[in-house]
């Protein structure tokens, strides 16, 4: 890895009261150690996202809809060995390729090997691929911001990404984007190179070597294999900007496209011929024609959104880098005929505008811009353009600590008013999360007062973004280590599969009427029945044996006729709230035992 400068920036000494002068000086202190070699820059980040990323990743329940049906599909591949075919339940599940699925049941079926009880119950497992994507997003951020910055300020910027909301919740969500987006990163920081190399600024740094070719290619497969067309869409939006700006795409031909596609076509064609013959060609028509198409022409399974939504979203999503980006982009304006700004504005903005003209809107779809969002940040910070002597500038910063705050309070009263508790074990660390967010601000803020010159405030200001980075870390902790554990009503499918294992009888038939989550199927089993009228309910407690019924309240009145109006005593009860639906919900659980009758 090159950079653009040969080492770290010098230590420099703040002037400010403390004690936000010792938390800056601290700051300052961890990004020189870390900016000591390029070692060093990536155990820091590995420490800052396994902090980040790590607390809540097992005992998070599997979160509707989207995630338990990526995971169960993974597990139902381990259950048939068809490792070609994805299905959910009976269901075909043609809207993603493979790649998510091989990654989650390889996961799994490695901690079966490795002795992990009931392996394939466990969501843990299969958010690993996530968490791996997500770590490796970071380490190619550093790799793609070095193409820009020098080591001290990749660093900076790596870590700001790695701080980022979107990515620590995608980092433990069993779903696509996290992998999808050290995908997209990695031909990101090829892609650079390769145009940087051909700049006139830039000529001293050569062509792309081989190696960047293979990390861009790579990239490109793995992500097809991962989403289908994004990171190529991603990708190719990006170099068509820019030989559009340069007039020609000579500077391409660094990234040895004959190699490339002949990789790319070794690593996706195998699966792609499979399905295509397996499924008789329905793969295409169901991924493409319904699921991507569908999203583009309408607000797809109820999720539309006008135009502007990911730019007001941005400010929470992209937190605790969101206020400070904001800043920057009067820079980025100004600057963007300079090589390095149009680079990153070529990534960024065409597909951010085609996102926001989409109907279908869905926060983690910006996810994989946010790298190259983080890069100019730190970029116009080390030009001076983050600076809080300008109009509104220390206002706009001061959104750094709402969310912190917002969430201490609305954790805080969802906790109570859901489950009569309080998040008290988490208090301490949110409330740390508020400080080191209100002495982000203040050394933004304060940084316009330095006397020591212009290095005293650029150093005020690093602080500032690192001390948000740390306000992060704190916060992931305390919100998925130690808040969501207590939100039991939030936790529905793993209770109710906790009444099924403790009836007395093994290998109970369970068959749920009214809830038919897909965190349901995940953690009772693929046999789940299904049913829509009490009267099934009711028949199916008959058939004999060991047998379960879940029957959500709102038809609980028609089962009860079913079963002549008798009155019948439940094995257990749920009440708790569906995020998905967002409102309460009540299941009963009644149990048919061998030789008892229901």
């Amino acid at each position: 890895m090159t950079s653009l400068s040969a080492g770290p920036s010098a230590p420099v000494r703040m002037d400010l009261s403390r004690p936000l002068g010792g938390a800056v000086t601290l700051a300052d202190r961890v990004l020189g150690f870390g900016a000591a070699s390029h070692v060093r820059a990536c155990l820091l980040l590995l420490l800052i996202g396994l902090a980040s990323f790590l607390p809540g990743l097992a005992s998070l329940q599997p979160m509707d809809r989207d995630e338990p049906r990526f995971a169960q599909a993974s597990k139902q591949m381990l259950e048939t060995g068809d490792l070609v075919d994805i299905r959910f339940q009976a269901e075909a599940r043609h809207k993603k390729p493979v790649g998510i699925y091989w990654a989650q049941a390889a996961a799994v079926a490695a901690g079966e090997a490795l002795g992990v009880p009931r392996a394939r119950t466990q969501i843990g497992l299969y958010r690993i691929p996530s968490l791996v994507g997500a770590l490796a997003a970071i380490l190619l951020t550093y790799w793609a911001a070095l193409a820009l910055l020098d080591r001290r300020r990749a660093l900076l910027a790596a870590a700001l990404f790695s701080a980022c909301i979107m990515l620590s919740a995608e980092a433990r969500l069993a779903k696509t984007d996290a992998l999808l987006t050290a995908c997209s990163v990695a031909a990101f920081g090829a892609l650079a190179r390769a145009w940087l190399g051909r700049a006139r600024l830039e000529r001293r740094r050569g062509p792309a070597s081989l190696g960047t070719a293979l990390v861009f290619w790579l990239g490109i497969a793995l992500g097809i294999l991962v989403k289908g067309p994004m990171v190529p869409l991603f990708a190719g939006l990006t170099a068509l900007v820019l030989c559009l700006r340069e007039g020609s795409a000579r500077w391409l031909l660094d990234l040895r496209p004959r190699l490339g596609l002949v990789l790319t076509l070794a690593v996706v064609a195998p699966w792609f011929l499979a399905i295509a013959w397996k499924s008789g060609g329905a793969f295409f028509g169901e991924a493409v024609g319904r699921d991507m198409l569908g999203k583009v022409g309408t607000g797809a399974e109820k999720h539309w959104g006008p135009p502007g939504a990911y730019a007001l979203a941005f400010f929470a999503t992209f937190w605790p880098g969101a206020a400070f980006a904001a800043l920057a982009i009067p820079f980025a304006w100004r600057q963007r005929r300079e090589e390095a700004v149009a680079l990153l504005l070529a990534w960024i903005v065409p597909m951010w505008l085609i996102f926001e003209a989409v109907p279908t809107k869905l926060p983690h779809y910006v996810l994989p811009l946010m790298p190259a969002v983080a890069i100019l940040t730190v970029l116009a910070l080390t030009r001076g353009a983050l600076d809080p002597r300008r109009p509104g500038a220390r206002w706009v910063a001061g959104l750094v600590v709402l969310i912190p705050v917002g969430l201490t309070l609305g954790l805080s009263l969802a906790a109570w008013r859901l489950d009569h508790a309080l998040p008290l074990a988490a208090l301490p660390l949110l409330l740390a999360a508020c400080g080191l967010a209100i002495l982000a601000w203040a050394a933004f803020a304060q940084g316009a007062g330095q006397r020591a010159g212009q290095r005293a405030g650029e150093g005020a200001r690093e602080g500032a973004l690192a001390l948000g980075v740390a306000a992060s870390v704190l916060l992931s902790g305390a919100v998925f280590g130690l808040t969501q554990p207590v939100l039991q009503s939030l936790k529905v499918s793993p209770r109710l599969a906790a009444i099924r294992d403790a009836l007395p009888c093994a290998a109970p038939v369970v068959a749920s009427l009214g809830l038919r989550e897909p965190s349901l199927v995940f953690t009772i089993g693929t046999d789940l029945a299904m049913l829509n009228s009490g009267a099934e309910a009711a028949a199916f407690l008959r058939e004999g044996g060991c047998r379960l019924v879940l029957v959500e309240d709102r038809f609980a009145a028609e089962f009860a006729a079913a079963e002549g109006g008798q009155p019948l005593s439940p094995a257990g009860r749920v009440t708790g709230f569906n995020i998905n639906g967002g409102k309460p919900v009540g299941v009963s659980a009644y149990a048919a035992l061998p030789g008892a009758t229901p």
